[in-house]
């Protein structure tokens, strides 16, 4: 019997062992072609089989294979160009060595050059970055700046809560002092610099990655980025054809709907993406419901080799209630924390004093010219036209509120009894029912131009125009029972009578013009990376006041400055794993609208001045398998800052104009994070700043409407607390996959050290001498997540579930300080208070 299976065993033996014999070992590593970072969780296997493996934290992979001879190894991961290599394979190892995937949209990589994008252990600045899948998994129903409330030295408040009302900060600077980028294209106001998100309440559809540099940043354009620079890089046009339709549900009626399509990039070298949503609800705080929609579309087209063209438009039509006024601790006790005693009913029907409605959509035409394999040009034109603005009451009482509220129904306006006591004895109406319009048309050009000089040196110049004009007046839209509405403010027409349509309050024009030219040198060789960058602006403004001047005499001259600034840098990478950087510079920042032209009236301000921003920072990074930390300090001295605020007396509003300002921002920052394997993550970030004004201000004029001075005030703030943001934040987060295809995520943030916000004009009396700013009162949140990929049919679903403040925490998000009670203890006016617990389903099918 042995003796007849003994061919058949030595047959079995030697077929095993052939096996082993033609079993090779495939190698490789991936990393992404823009960043040249590596890339983590991508799929490699053998085509036709299901050999193959993941690549791994350091983007490496390795895995066996039985088959022979010629072969082709498929590479995919989302967001990437698939990859087919041909191989051969007979046994032993086979090294693939370095393997670049590019991204799958086109023309990103030309835009991450114009936007400045860093480079991890590359560029000197810190940073951090929220993927498109981040976004998806994190944003749920919360406002899109809340996705980097994690990031150190970023605070995020809900403000009064209302849809798109956020407001972010970073290093205690707020948003006219932090440069806010779309696609390489700044958006911060010419006028003012302040940045509105309501105007961009769609960006989380159509956001591919968002990157927060804190600090001087990488940006090559004269931009405020005096706290940092957000870039925020938008889907381009989709390579591979396909879409989506996505819809969520969440608390107070909250309900989104919308749709992703894309050809592909055709044969013919066109492609088109667009997207389309609508989002409604009551909103969280009282009287907030809101209706907004977004849309995207990008058409590009691959001219040749050397030529791409891509047009972009998108925007985020929007209405919504708004709770502007702060509300006290016994309003609060009373009413909950969702109380805003800014609305009421009207008729039955909901009527908010503050609705906001607004459209800003953004267009631009991009050409991307590959000169040779070592010079390229981007150019984007672009234009920006915004209409609408925020409604209120103008009365001939101030307060008319306060004596319409019935505390029976919840503190609440009443609008009924409001109009059925609105009416004069001649027919006038008391007040009436106001929108104030900010409507602007924004237009510009930015061209880039980048040289290889050789391996080692880089060279990159190019041209910032813009050019804006906004248009800000009062409408009446409501008499509120009255015939017609008397208004004194029009210079040649005092007591006139207003209809429905016509223009009250005030009517004029912000003329601002933009001319800058930057340029950069950047020396990358082996372990060192080093770059120097200067710019150069010349800001023009002019102001056209139609009501409160004669005919003829409305126009200001154009009022001149010069700015720019300097910024120097360098990284080290010690080894494979730890990295050192610093970086400094200068700004020289001209001064905004209203510090040249006072009081919202034509007369110029001789003593505006640029302001000046000293920055420096260092920092150590560390990588080893699966485990990044950084650390970083920074110090930032602000000189010449100017305040103008408005002073209230006797209901009588009086200007003053807050020179010679300087405040002194420094920290540190920390975070990391640890993939501790395929399944688990986790993340932790600490930030602890230390932000104060350095000077208290003599003999503070104070003027009258006609720009004569009436007092001076001696103002108190050196040593206080930069208010309005939380100097101390810290973060926990955890991302574990349960089973395949199920991930958890849980977020714990921390924030301490939040002042309440002040006008320095009112700290006018010794007893706020060395007297710290109103601290309010630390607090915690937790957040939750579970997302849930499956397949049906031919589509790839996604269903998502998200629970923010978990525990429901009761906190003050923002406040404002009051002044100093009878023990010498700092007082609070009002706050608002954050959202309680909210959630949100959803759920996304892509083919």
């Amino acid at each position: 019997m042995l003796t007849k299976k003994l061919p058949f065993l030595v047959a079995f033996v030697m077929l095993l062992t052939s096996a082993s014999f033609a079993q090779t070992i495939i190698k490789g590593n991936l990393i992404d072609a823009s960043s040249g970072e590596p890339v983590i969780g991508a799929n490699v296997s053998i085509v036709g089989t299901t050999t193959g493996a993941i690549s791994d934290f350091d983007g490496e992979f390795s895995f066996k294979s039985n088959k022979e001879g010629e072969q082709k190894v498929a590479i995919s991961f989302v967001g990437m160009s698939a990859i087919e290599k041909s191989v051969t394979l007979n046994g032993g190892t086979l090294e693939l060595g370095t393997i670049k995937m590019e991204s799958d949209a086109i023309g990103l990589e030309e835009v991450e050059v114009m936007a400045s994008i860093a480079v991890d252990r590359k560029t000197p600045v810190a940073v951090a970055t929220v993927s498109a899948e981040q976004i998806d998994m994190k944003l749920g129903n919360a406002e899109f700046p809340q996705v980097l409330k994690s990031s150190p030295g970023v605070y995020v408040s809900d403000a009064g809560g209302g849809y798109g009302d956020s407001r972010i900060s970073l290093r205690g600077f707020d948003s006219e002092n932090v440069a806010v980028m779309i696609n390489g294209i700044p958006v911060n106001d010419m006028e003012n610099g302040k940045v509105y998100w309501s105007n961009w309440a769609g960006l989380g559809d159509v956001t591919k990655t968002m990157q927060v540099q804190r600090g001087l940043g990488a940006s090559k354009l004269a931009v405020p980025s005096v706290g940092g620079t957000i870039n925020i890089l938008t889907k381009t046009t989709d390579a591979q054809k396909g879409g989506n339709v996505f819809m969520g549900m969440g608390n107070d009626g909250y309900l989104k709907t919308g749709v992703t399509l894309s050809t592909g990039l055709m044969d013919n070298g066109w492609a088109v993406t667009t997207a389309l949503s609508k989002t409604t609800g009551n909103g969280y705080v009282d009287g907030t419901s809101f209706e907004g929609y977004s849309y995207f579309l990008n058409v590009s087209k691959k001219i040749n080799d050397k030529h791409t063209l891509a047009f972009t438009t998108f925007g985020a039509p929007q209405t919504h209630g708004q709770r502007r006024s702060y509300v006290t601790e016994e309003e609060y006790d009373r009413y909950g924390k969702r109380y805003n005693k800014d609305w009421g009913y009207r008729n039955g029907q909901e009527f908010n004093t503050n609705e906001n409605f607004y459209h800003k959509p953004q267009m631009s035409l991009n050409h991307y010219w590959t000169i040779n394999e070592k010079t390229d040009i981007t150019t984007s034109a672009y234009v920006s036209v915004g209409r609408g603005g925020g409604t209120g009451i103008v009365s001939e009482d101030r307060h008319f509120e306060s004596a319409y509220r019935d505390n029976s129904t919840g503190g609440i306006i009443d609008w009924d009894a409001y109009v059925a006591n609105n009416r004069n004895e001649d027919g006038s109406s008391k007040g009436a029912y106001r929108a104030g319009y900010n409507n602007h048309l924004w237009t510009g050009a930015l061209s880039t131009l980048t040289h290889q000089l050789n391996d080692n040196w880089t060279i990159t110049g190019g041209l910032d125009l813009r050019y804006y004009l906004g248009e800000h007046y009062q409408q009446v839209e409501d008499l509120l029972g009255g015939d017609y509405y008397v208004d004194n403010q029009m210079a040649s027409q005092p007591g006139r009578h207003t209809q429905v349509g016509d223009k009250v309050g005030y009517h004029n024009d912000g003329r601002v013009q933009w001319q800058g030219l930057f340029g950069q040198v950047e020396y990358s060789k082996d372990k060192l990376s080093a770059f120097f960058s200067g710019a150069v602006s010349h800001q023009a403004y002019q102001r056209i006041d139609y009501f409160s001047y004669e005919s003829g005499t409305e126009t200001t001259d154009w009022q001149s400055f010069l700015g720019g600034s300097v910024k120097a840098g360098a990284n080290y990478n010690i080894d494979d794993h730890h990295n050192v950087f610093i970086n400094g510079g200068y700004i020289s920042r001209q001064p905004f609208f209203n510090a040249v032209f006072l009081n919202y009236q034509n007369d110029v301000n001789p003593d505006a001045v640029n302001e000046k921003i000293l920055s420096g920072e260092i920092g150590y990074g560390y990588r080893n398998k699966g485990f990044k930390a950084n650390v970083n300090g920074y110090y930032t001295l602000w000189q010449d800052k100017s305040f103008v605020k408005t002073v209230w007396e006797d209901d009588v509003p009086y200007t003053a104009n807050l020179l010679g300002v300087n405040a002194l921002h420094k920290g540190i920052e920390i975070d990391m994070s640890y993939r501790v394997n395929h399944k688990l993550t986790l993340t932790a970030m600490a930030s602890l700043g230390d932000w104060r004004w350095m000077n208290d201000l003599e003999d503070v004029q104070i003027f009258d409407d006609q720009q004569n001075a009436i007092d001076t005030v001696n103002v108190y703030i050196a040593g206080a607390e930069v208010g309005n943001s939380a100097q101390t934040t810290a973060a926990l987060g955890v991302e574990y996959e349960v089973f395949p295809k199920l991930k958890l995520t849980a977020d714990w943030n921390y924030f301490g050290n939040l002042f309440a916000d002040y006008d320095p004009t009112r700290r006018d009396s010794e007893e706020f001498s060395g007297q710290s700013a109103y601290e309010m009162p630390s607090y915690s949140l937790v957040d939750l997540g579970f997302n849930y990929g499956f397949k049906m049919g031919g589509f790839d679903g996604v269903f998502n579930f998200r629970v923010n403040n978990v525990f429901d925490t009761d906190y003050a998000v923002q406040g404002l300080q009051g002044g100093v009670d009878e023990l010498g203890n700092m007082t609070m006016s009002g706050y608002y208070m954050g959202l309680g617990r909210t959630y949100s389903v959803g759920l996304k099918m892509s083919f």
